[in-house]
Protein backbone atom coordinates (compact mmCIF):
# COMPACT_ATOMS: atom_id res chain seq x y z
CA UNK A 1 0.00 0.00 0.00
CA UNK A 2 1.63 3.36 -1.31
CA UNK A 3 2.53 5.98 1.74
CA UNK A 4 0.08 4.03 3.74
CA UNK A 5 2.85 2.36 6.12
CA UNK A 6 3.26 -1.25 6.78
CA UNK A 7 -0.04 -3.43 6.45
CA UNK A 8 -1.19 -6.54 8.94
CA UNK A 9 0.46 -8.64 6.97
CA UNK A 10 4.09 -7.31 7.63
CA UNK A 11 3.58 -6.68 11.24
CA UNK A 12 5.85 -8.98 13.70
CA UNK A 13 2.79 -11.01 15.40
CA UNK A 14 4.39 -9.94 18.55
CA UNK A 15 3.37 -6.26 18.40
CA UNK A 16 -0.06 -7.59 16.76
CA UNK A 17 -0.46 -9.94 20.30
CA UNK A 18 1.07 -6.80 22.63
CA UNK A 19 -1.03 -4.06 21.06
CA UNK A 20 -4.21 -6.75 21.30
CA UNK A 21 -4.41 -7.50 24.54
CA UNK A 22 -3.29 -4.18 25.75
CA UNK A 23 -6.62 -2.74 24.44
CA UNK A 24 -8.68 -5.50 25.33
CA UNK A 25 -7.17 -5.44 29.14
CA UNK A 26 -8.05 -1.81 29.02
CA UNK A 27 -11.52 -2.50 27.75
CA UNK A 28 -12.26 -5.25 30.33
CA UNK A 29 -11.16 -2.87 33.28
CA UNK A 30 -13.81 -0.18 32.42
CA UNK A 31 -16.68 -3.09 31.99
CA UNK A 32 -15.50 -4.45 35.71
CA UNK A 33 -14.98 -1.08 37.03
CA UNK A 34 -18.97 -0.17 35.95
CA UNK A 35 -19.74 -3.87 36.55
CA UNK A 36 -18.55 -3.38 40.37
CA UNK A 37 -20.09 0.21 40.52
CA UNK A 38 -23.71 -1.39 39.32
CA UNK A 39 -23.89 -4.08 41.93
CA UNK A 40 -22.51 -1.55 44.60
CA UNK A 41 -25.76 0.59 43.71
CA UNK A 42 -28.62 -2.21 43.45
CA UNK A 43 -26.73 -3.66 46.58
CA UNK A 44 -27.66 -0.10 48.43
CA UNK A 45 -31.13 0.12 46.50
CA UNK A 46 -29.42 3.36 45.14
CA UNK A 47 -31.83 2.64 42.20
CA UNK A 48 -31.77 5.83 40.60
CA UNK A 49 -27.65 6.03 40.12
CA UNK A 50 -28.06 2.70 39.04
CA UNK A 51 -30.14 4.02 36.05
CA UNK A 52 -27.50 6.89 35.95
CA UNK A 53 -24.85 4.12 35.30
CA UNK A 54 -27.03 2.91 33.22
CA UNK A 55 -27.37 5.79 30.81
CA UNK A 56 -23.47 5.76 30.99
CA UNK A 57 -23.13 2.39 29.72
CA UNK A 58 -25.85 3.53 27.19
CA UNK A 59 -23.25 6.82 26.29
CA UNK A 60 -20.54 4.55 25.47
CA UNK A 61 -22.23 1.99 23.60
CA UNK A 62 -23.17 4.89 21.21
CA UNK A 63 -19.86 6.31 21.01
CA UNK A 64 -18.36 2.56 20.12
CA UNK A 65 -21.19 2.77 17.17
CA UNK A 66 -19.82 6.29 16.08
CA UNK A 67 -16.33 4.92 16.26
CA UNK A 68 -17.38 1.51 14.33
CA UNK A 69 -19.34 3.47 11.82
CA UNK A 70 -16.51 5.97 11.54
CA UNK A 71 -13.68 3.64 11.07
CA UNK A 72 -15.50 1.38 8.47
CA UNK A 73 -17.39 4.54 6.26
CA UNK A 74 -14.07 6.33 6.30
CA UNK A 75 -12.12 5.10 3.21
CA UNK A 76 -15.55 5.68 1.51
CA UNK A 77 -16.15 9.07 2.51
CA UNK A 78 -12.76 10.30 1.72
CA UNK A 79 -13.26 9.13 -1.97
CA UNK A 80 -16.09 11.51 -2.21
CA UNK A 81 -15.10 13.99 -4.13
CA UNK A 82 -16.24 17.90 -4.36
CA UNK A 83 -14.98 20.97 -6.32
CA UNK A 84 -12.36 22.82 -5.82
CA UNK A 85 -14.20 25.88 -4.86
CA UNK A 86 -16.62 24.51 -2.89
CA UNK A 87 -13.82 23.18 -0.30
CA UNK A 88 -12.59 26.38 0.15
CA UNK A 89 -15.60 27.70 1.91
CA UNK A 90 -16.37 28.36 5.24
CA UNK A 91 -12.93 27.68 6.73
CA UNK A 92 -11.35 27.33 10.08
CA UNK A 93 -8.87 28.89 9.40
CA UNK A 94 -7.05 31.30 7.45
CA UNK A 95 -5.56 29.05 3.80
CA UNK A 96 -2.00 29.40 3.70
CA UNK A 97 -0.81 30.69 0.28
CA UNK A 98 0.09 27.96 -2.11
CA UNK A 99 3.76 27.34 -3.55
CA UNK A 100 3.27 27.64 -7.08
CA UNK A 101 6.27 25.29 -7.52
CA UNK A 102 3.62 22.16 -5.74
CA UNK A 103 0.58 23.42 -8.01
CA UNK A 104 1.79 20.84 -11.11
CA UNK A 105 2.06 18.04 -9.12
CA UNK A 106 0.55 18.05 -5.85
CA UNK A 107 -2.85 18.81 -4.74
CA UNK A 108 -3.83 20.17 -1.15
CA UNK A 109 -6.88 18.59 0.72
CA UNK A 110 -8.58 20.21 3.51
CA UNK A 111 -9.02 18.49 7.22
CA UNK A 112 -11.94 19.90 9.03
CA UNK A 113 -9.05 21.92 11.62
CA UNK A 114 -7.71 23.87 8.22
CA UNK A 115 -4.15 21.88 8.40
CA UNK A 116 -3.62 20.90 4.46
CA UNK A 117 -2.34 17.77 3.59
CA UNK A 118 -0.72 16.57 -0.24
CA UNK A 119 -2.94 14.60 -2.05
CA UNK A 120 -0.36 12.64 -2.98
CA UNK A 121 0.02 10.95 0.63
CA UNK A 122 -3.33 8.81 0.36
CA UNK A 123 -5.09 6.91 -2.36
CA UNK A 124 -8.14 9.16 -1.69
CA UNK A 125 -5.88 12.16 -2.67
CA UNK A 126 -5.19 10.61 -5.86
CA UNK A 127 -8.35 9.16 -6.76
CA UNK A 128 -10.10 12.85 -6.60
CA UNK A 129 -7.04 14.75 -8.29
CA UNK A 130 -7.35 12.60 -11.03
CA UNK A 131 -10.84 14.02 -11.48
CA UNK A 132 -9.45 17.45 -10.87
CA UNK A 133 -11.67 18.06 -7.40
CA UNK A 134 -10.90 17.83 -3.74
CA UNK A 135 -11.70 14.99 -1.21
CA UNK A 136 -15.14 15.62 0.85
CA UNK A 137 -12.93 14.94 4.15
CA UNK A 138 -9.66 13.41 4.73
CA UNK A 139 -8.88 10.20 6.61
CA UNK A 140 -6.85 12.01 9.02
CA UNK A 141 -9.22 14.80 8.95
CA UNK A 142 -11.82 12.16 9.73
CA UNK A 143 -9.63 10.87 12.49
CA UNK A 144 -9.12 13.95 14.80
CA UNK A 145 -13.04 14.32 14.24
CA UNK A 146 -13.33 10.86 15.62
CA UNK A 147 -11.40 11.90 18.51
CA UNK A 148 -13.19 14.92 19.32
CA UNK A 149 -16.18 13.22 19.12
CA UNK A 150 -14.89 10.80 21.73
CA UNK A 151 -13.38 13.35 23.84
CA UNK A 152 -16.41 15.10 24.01
CA UNK A 153 -18.47 12.68 25.34
CA UNK A 154 -16.03 11.59 28.01
CA UNK A 155 -15.59 15.35 29.01
CA UNK A 156 -19.42 15.62 29.61
CA UNK A 157 -19.53 12.80 31.40
CA UNK A 158 -16.91 13.55 33.98
CA UNK A 159 -18.05 16.79 34.43
CA UNK A 160 -21.58 15.95 34.90
CA UNK A 161 -19.86 12.97 37.61
CA UNK A 162 -17.99 15.73 39.54
CA UNK A 163 -20.89 18.57 39.31
CA UNK A 164 -23.70 15.83 41.35
CA UNK A 165 -20.96 15.08 43.13
CA UNK A 166 -19.76 18.71 44.62
CA UNK A 167 -23.41 19.31 44.77
CA UNK A 168 -24.52 16.65 47.01
CA UNK A 169 -21.66 17.34 49.25
CA UNK A 170 -23.06 20.72 49.09
CA UNK A 171 -26.69 19.10 50.24
CA UNK A 172 -25.31 17.00 53.15
CA UNK A 173 -24.60 19.93 54.89
CA UNK A 174 -28.26 20.79 55.12
CA UNK A 175 -28.53 17.43 56.85
CA UNK A 176 -28.18 19.08 60.44
CA UNK A 177 -30.74 21.79 59.54
CA UNK A 178 -33.10 18.44 58.90
CA UNK A 179 -31.59 16.39 61.97
CA UNK A 180 -32.93 19.72 63.74
CA UNK A 181 -36.53 19.57 62.76
CA UNK A 182 -36.80 15.64 63.30
CA UNK A 183 -35.42 15.70 66.43
CA UNK A 184 -38.27 18.38 67.86
CA UNK A 185 -40.43 16.62 70.26
CA UNK A 186 -44.35 17.64 69.22
CA UNK A 187 -45.95 17.86 72.21
CA UNK A 188 -49.90 17.55 72.59
CA UNK A 189 -50.19 20.23 75.18
CA UNK A 190 -48.72 22.56 72.55
CA UNK A 191 -50.52 21.89 69.72
CA UNK A 192 -54.09 22.63 71.54
CA UNK A 193 -52.53 25.98 72.66
CA UNK A 194 -53.16 28.54 69.80
CA UNK A 195 -49.67 29.87 68.39
CA UNK A 196 -49.56 32.85 66.28
CA UNK A 197 -46.22 34.12 64.32
CA UNK A 198 -45.24 37.82 63.56
CA UNK A 199 -44.90 37.35 59.75
CA UNK A 200 -42.40 40.67 59.47
CA UNK A 201 -40.39 39.12 62.39
CA UNK A 202 -39.68 35.67 61.28
CA UNK A 203 -35.95 35.05 60.01
CA UNK A 204 -37.44 33.79 56.17
CA UNK A 205 -39.26 37.05 55.83
CA UNK A 206 -36.64 39.46 56.84
CA UNK A 207 -33.86 37.88 54.95
CA UNK A 208 -36.35 38.03 52.10
CA UNK A 209 -39.14 40.44 51.99
CA UNK A 210 -37.91 43.70 50.98
CA UNK A 211 -40.69 45.96 50.23
CA UNK A 212 -43.60 46.44 48.10
CA UNK A 213 -43.25 48.90 45.19
CA UNK A 214 -41.49 48.80 41.75
CA UNK A 215 -37.87 49.89 43.18
CA UNK A 216 -38.07 47.60 46.06
CA UNK A 217 -39.20 44.74 43.11
CA UNK A 218 -36.13 45.38 40.73
CA UNK A 219 -34.22 45.77 43.85
CA UNK A 220 -35.31 42.12 44.75
CA UNK A 221 -33.66 40.38 41.21
CA UNK A 222 -30.66 42.73 42.37
CA UNK A 223 -30.65 40.84 45.43
CA UNK A 224 -31.21 37.52 44.16
CA UNK A 225 -28.76 38.19 41.70
CA UNK A 226 -26.19 38.44 44.24
CA UNK A 227 -27.29 36.22 46.65
CA UNK A 228 -26.69 33.05 44.39
CA UNK A 229 -22.88 34.16 44.88
CA UNK A 230 -23.02 33.92 48.72
CA UNK A 231 -25.03 31.81 51.13
CA UNK A 232 -27.51 30.51 48.51
CA UNK A 233 -29.39 28.86 50.71
CA UNK A 234 -29.53 29.47 54.80
CA UNK A 235 -31.78 27.57 57.61
CA UNK A 236 -34.40 29.46 57.56
CA UNK A 237 -35.17 29.05 54.31
CA UNK A 238 -34.64 25.57 54.13
CA UNK A 239 -36.80 24.81 57.43
CA UNK A 240 -39.56 27.21 55.58
CA UNK A 241 -39.48 25.49 52.40
CA UNK A 242 -39.22 21.99 54.10
CA UNK A 243 -42.58 22.94 55.88
CA UNK A 244 -44.29 24.32 52.75
CA UNK A 245 -43.63 20.94 51.15
CA UNK A 246 -44.49 18.90 53.74
CA UNK A 247 -48.03 20.80 54.30
CA UNK A 248 -48.66 20.84 50.89
CA UNK A 249 -47.88 17.15 50.10
CA UNK A 250 -47.59 15.09 53.34
CA UNK A 251 -49.87 17.46 55.72
CA UNK A 252 -50.31 14.23 57.92
CA UNK A 253 -46.67 13.18 58.47
CA UNK A 254 -44.24 16.28 60.01
CA UNK A 255 -41.56 13.95 60.49
CA UNK A 256 -40.96 13.11 56.84
CA UNK A 257 -37.66 12.79 55.84
CA UNK A 258 -37.20 15.98 53.60
CA UNK A 259 -33.57 15.64 53.31
CA UNK A 260 -33.14 12.19 51.87
CA UNK A 261 -36.30 12.93 49.72
CA UNK A 262 -33.89 15.83 47.92
CA UNK A 263 -30.92 13.30 47.55
CA UNK A 264 -33.26 10.70 45.98
CA UNK A 265 -34.88 13.48 43.80
CA UNK A 266 -31.42 14.64 42.90
CA UNK A 267 -30.14 11.25 42.19
CA UNK A 268 -32.87 11.05 39.51
CA UNK A 269 -32.36 14.23 38.09
CA UNK A 270 -28.57 13.19 37.87
CA UNK A 271 -30.00 10.38 35.02
CA UNK A 272 -31.43 12.61 32.77
CA UNK A 273 -28.79 15.16 32.93
CA UNK A 274 -25.75 13.11 32.61
CA UNK A 275 -26.88 11.85 29.09
CA UNK A 276 -26.36 13.26 25.71
CA UNK A 277 -29.78 14.01 23.91
CA UNK A 278 -30.07 14.85 20.12
CA UNK A 279 -30.43 18.34 20.56
CA UNK A 280 -27.03 18.63 22.06
CA UNK A 281 -25.53 16.77 19.09
CA UNK A 282 -27.56 19.56 16.65
CA UNK A 283 -25.78 22.12 18.87
CA UNK A 284 -22.31 20.52 18.26
CA UNK A 285 -23.29 19.97 14.63
CA UNK A 286 -23.82 24.27 14.90
CA UNK A 287 -20.86 25.19 16.09
CA UNK A 288 -18.84 23.33 14.28
CA UNK A 289 -20.70 24.64 11.20
CA UNK A 290 -20.45 28.27 12.03
CA UNK A 291 -16.17 27.69 13.41
CA UNK A 292 -15.59 30.03 10.60
CA UNK A 293 -11.64 32.06 10.54
CA UNK A 294 -12.32 35.55 12.09
CA UNK A 295 -15.63 34.95 13.39
CA UNK A 296 -14.37 33.63 16.71
CA UNK A 297 -17.36 32.01 17.19
CA UNK A 298 -15.75 29.88 19.99
CA UNK A 299 -15.21 32.62 22.29
CA UNK A 300 -18.57 34.40 21.96
CA UNK A 301 -19.98 30.75 22.71
CA UNK A 302 -18.16 30.59 26.17
CA UNK A 303 -20.09 33.91 27.28
CA UNK A 304 -23.39 31.15 26.98
CA UNK A 305 -23.29 28.67 29.74
CA UNK A 306 -22.05 31.76 32.29
CA UNK A 307 -25.27 34.10 31.12
CA UNK A 308 -27.88 31.24 31.64
CA UNK A 309 -25.97 29.85 34.71
CA UNK A 310 -26.41 33.39 36.15
CA UNK A 311 -29.59 33.58 34.70
CA UNK A 312 -31.03 30.26 36.57
CA UNK A 313 -29.40 30.91 39.43
CA UNK A 314 -31.07 34.57 39.97
CA UNK A 315 -35.00 32.98 39.07
CA UNK A 316 -34.44 30.33 41.77
CA UNK A 317 -33.37 32.60 44.20
CA UNK A 318 -35.68 34.94 43.30
CA UNK A 319 -38.46 32.13 43.57
CA UNK A 320 -37.61 32.16 47.33
CA UNK A 321 -38.09 35.89 47.42
CA UNK A 322 -41.94 34.90 45.69
CA UNK A 323 -42.60 32.59 48.23
CA UNK A 324 -41.68 35.29 51.14
CA UNK A 325 -43.59 38.10 49.15
CA UNK A 326 -46.76 35.97 49.18
CA UNK A 327 -46.89 35.75 52.95
CA UNK A 328 -45.79 39.15 53.71
CA UNK A 329 -47.59 40.89 51.47
CA UNK A 330 -50.96 39.21 52.70
CA UNK A 331 -50.44 38.51 56.53
CA UNK A 332 -48.99 40.47 59.21
CA UNK A 333 -48.95 37.53 61.81
CA UNK A 334 -50.26 33.69 60.77
CA UNK A 335 -51.95 31.92 63.14
CA UNK A 336 -49.41 28.60 63.78
CA UNK A 337 -45.62 28.44 62.00
CA UNK A 338 -45.23 30.37 58.80
CA UNK A 339 -45.82 27.89 55.65
CA UNK A 340 -45.24 29.40 52.25
CA UNK A 341 -47.36 27.71 49.30
CA UNK A 342 -45.61 25.78 46.29
CA UNK A 343 -46.97 26.58 42.84
CA UNK A 344 -45.57 26.51 39.45
CA UNK A 345 -46.95 29.83 38.60
CA UNK A 346 -43.00 30.54 40.31
CA UNK A 347 -41.65 29.00 37.57
CA UNK A 348 -40.90 29.97 33.86
CA UNK A 349 -43.61 28.90 32.10
CA UNK A 350 -44.93 27.20 34.47
CA UNK A 351 -42.52 24.27 33.71
CA UNK A 352 -40.21 23.19 37.02
CA UNK A 353 -38.81 20.75 34.50
CA UNK A 354 -37.39 23.83 32.15
CA UNK A 355 -34.84 24.60 34.95
CA UNK A 356 -33.61 21.33 34.95
CA UNK A 357 -33.44 21.12 31.00
CA UNK A 358 -31.53 24.60 31.34
CA UNK A 359 -29.05 22.73 33.64
CA UNK A 360 -28.60 19.70 31.28
CA UNK A 361 -27.55 22.29 28.16
CA UNK A 362 -25.24 24.59 30.38
CA UNK A 363 -23.60 21.91 31.58
CA UNK A 364 -22.98 19.95 28.45
CA UNK A 365 -22.36 23.30 26.50
CA UNK A 366 -19.47 24.24 29.22
CA UNK A 367 -18.29 20.46 28.67
CA UNK A 368 -18.03 21.03 24.60
CA UNK A 369 -15.96 24.17 25.65
CA UNK A 370 -13.47 22.46 27.65
CA UNK A 371 -13.00 19.26 25.78
CA UNK A 372 -12.79 21.40 22.32
CA UNK A 373 -9.85 23.54 24.54
CA UNK A 374 -7.81 20.20 25.50
CA UNK A 375 -8.16 18.82 21.97
CA UNK A 376 -7.14 21.61 19.79
CA UNK A 377 -4.36 21.90 22.46
CA UNK A 378 -3.24 17.95 22.68
CA UNK A 379 -3.71 17.70 18.69
CA UNK A 380 -1.97 20.95 17.85
CA UNK A 381 -0.46 22.73 19.95
CA UNK A 382 -1.24 26.43 21.91
CA UNK A 383 -0.49 27.87 18.43
CA UNK A 384 -2.92 26.50 16.40
CA UNK A 385 -5.12 28.66 14.53
CA UNK A 386 -8.30 27.63 15.78
CA UNK A 387 -6.79 27.96 19.38
CA UNK A 388 -6.87 31.91 18.43
CA UNK A 389 -4.78 34.29 20.95
CA UNK A 390 -3.98 34.43 24.18
CA UNK A 391 -6.78 36.91 24.90
CA UNK A 392 -9.02 34.99 23.50
CA UNK A 393 -8.05 31.31 25.25
CA UNK A 394 -7.80 32.99 28.86
CA UNK A 395 -10.80 33.92 28.95
CA UNK A 396 -12.73 31.07 27.69
CA UNK A 397 -10.69 28.69 30.61
CA UNK A 398 -11.36 31.03 33.34
CA UNK A 399 -15.16 31.05 32.46
CA UNK A 400 -15.37 26.89 31.99
CA UNK A 401 -13.28 26.68 35.30
CA UNK A 402 -16.21 29.22 36.78
CA UNK A 403 -19.39 27.65 35.66
CA UNK A 404 -18.21 24.56 36.67
CA UNK A 405 -17.60 25.79 40.32
CA UNK A 406 -20.76 27.58 40.28
CA UNK A 407 -23.32 24.51 39.23
CA UNK A 408 -21.74 22.74 41.16
CA UNK A 409 -21.50 24.52 44.96
CA UNK A 410 -24.74 27.08 44.17
CA UNK A 411 -26.85 26.71 41.30
CA UNK A 412 -27.25 22.46 41.66
CA UNK A 413 -28.57 22.14 44.99
CA UNK A 414 -30.21 25.61 45.11
CA UNK A 415 -32.52 23.68 42.25
CA UNK A 416 -32.71 20.61 44.16
CA UNK A 417 -34.24 22.90 47.17
CA UNK A 418 -36.39 25.03 44.98
CA UNK A 419 -37.50 22.62 42.18
CA UNK A 420 -39.81 20.96 45.00
CA UNK A 421 -41.88 24.19 45.33
CA UNK A 422 -43.88 23.24 42.40
CA UNK A 423 -47.54 22.36 42.20
CA UNK A 424 -46.81 18.65 41.93
CA UNK A 425 -44.21 16.11 43.48
CA UNK A 426 -41.71 13.56 42.26
CA UNK A 427 -41.81 10.06 42.45
CA UNK A 428 -38.83 9.62 44.98
CA UNK A 429 -41.37 10.70 47.42
CA UNK A 430 -42.90 7.43 47.99
CA UNK A 431 -40.47 4.43 49.32
CA UNK A 432 -40.16 1.40 46.85
CA UNK A 433 -43.04 -0.82 48.10
CA UNK A 434 -45.31 2.40 47.97
CA UNK A 435 -43.96 3.19 44.34
CA UNK A 436 -44.67 -0.90 43.94
CA UNK A 437 -48.20 -0.58 45.17
CA UNK A 438 -48.94 2.94 42.78
CA UNK A 439 -47.52 1.18 39.77
CA UNK A 440 -49.56 -2.19 40.32
CA UNK A 441 -52.80 -0.16 40.85
CA UNK A 442 -52.52 1.32 37.89
CA UNK A 443 -51.72 -1.24 36.02
CA UNK A 444 -54.92 -3.25 36.97
CA UNK A 445 -57.03 -0.15 36.15
CA UNK A 446 -55.83 0.09 33.49
CA UNK A 447 -56.95 -3.53 32.74
CA UNK A 448 -60.28 -3.00 34.08
CA UNK A 449 -60.93 -0.01 32.41
CA UNK A 450 -60.26 -1.89 29.17
CA UNK A 451 -62.32 -4.95 29.96
CA UNK A 452 -65.13 -2.82 31.51
CA UNK A 453 -64.87 -0.91 27.74
CA UNK A 454 -65.13 -4.48 26.00
CA UNK A 455 -67.90 -5.37 27.85
CA UNK A 456 -69.50 -2.23 27.67
CA UNK A 457 -69.05 -2.23 23.34
CA UNK A 458 -70.38 -6.10 23.33
CA UNK A 459 -73.15 -5.60 25.34
CA UNK A 460 -76.95 -4.71 23.37
CA UNK A 461 -77.12 -1.39 25.55
CA UNK A 462 -73.92 0.01 23.73
CA UNK A 463 -73.21 2.41 26.55
CA UNK A 464 -70.14 1.70 28.52
CA UNK A 465 -70.45 1.29 32.36
CA UNK A 466 -68.82 3.57 34.72
CA UNK A 467 -68.70 1.56 37.63
CA UNK A 468 -66.77 -0.83 35.36
CA UNK A 469 -63.22 1.10 35.23
CA UNK A 470 -62.43 2.89 37.98
CA UNK A 471 -60.63 6.53 37.58
CA UNK A 472 -57.43 6.82 38.56
CA UNK A 473 -58.20 10.26 40.35
CA UNK A 474 -60.23 7.50 42.89
CA UNK A 475 -56.79 6.46 44.72
CA UNK A 476 -55.63 8.40 47.77
CA UNK A 477 -51.92 8.60 47.13
CA UNK A 478 -52.10 10.11 50.84
CA UNK A 479 -52.61 7.13 52.71
CA UNK A 480 -49.87 5.41 50.26
CA UNK A 481 -47.72 8.10 51.38
CA UNK A 482 -48.49 7.95 55.46
CA UNK A 483 -47.92 4.13 54.75
CA UNK A 484 -44.20 4.52 52.81
CA UNK A 485 -43.66 7.55 55.10
CA UNK A 486 -44.26 5.41 58.15
CA UNK A 487 -42.40 2.48 57.20
CA UNK A 488 -39.38 5.05 56.20
CA UNK A 489 -39.67 6.40 60.16
CA UNK A 490 -38.80 2.43 61.43
CA UNK A 491 -36.00 1.99 59.07
CA UNK A 492 -34.76 5.65 59.86
CA UNK A 493 -31.35 4.03 60.64
CA UNK A 494 -30.73 2.61 56.99
CA UNK A 495 -29.32 4.06 54.20
CA UNK A 496 -31.92 5.96 51.59
CA UNK A 497 -34.12 4.14 49.61
CA UNK A 498 -33.66 5.04 45.67
CA UNK A 499 -37.02 4.96 43.90
CA UNK A 500 -36.83 5.08 40.54
CA UNK A 501 -39.05 7.70 38.20
CA UNK A 502 -40.77 7.02 35.60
Amino acid sequence: MAGGGTTLEYTPTWVVALVCSVIVSISFAVERGLHRAGKHFDKNDQKQLSGALQKVKEELMLLGFISLLLSVSQSRIAKICISKELSEKLLPCKKPKEDKSLNDNSHFQLSFTGRHLLAGDSAAGDYCSQKGKAPLMSISALHELHIFIFVLAIAHIIFCLLTILFGTMKIMQWRKWEDKVLEKDYNADEVIQKKYTAVREHDFIRGRFLGVGKADACFGWVHSFMKQFLASVNESDYITMRLGFVTTHCKTNPKFNFHKYLIRALNSDFKKVVGISWYLWVFVVLFLLLNIAAWHVYFWLAFLPLILLLAVGMKLEHIITDLAHEVAEKHIAVEGDLVVRPSDDLFWFKSPRLVLFLIHFILFQNSFELAFIFFIFAQYGFDSCIMGQVKFIIPRLVIGVLVQLLCSYSTLPLYALVAQMGSSFKGAIFTDQAQQQIAGWAKSAKMAKKKGSTHAGSSHGGSPNPIAAPSPKSIQLQSLLVKGSSQQSHLSDKKPEIVEEK
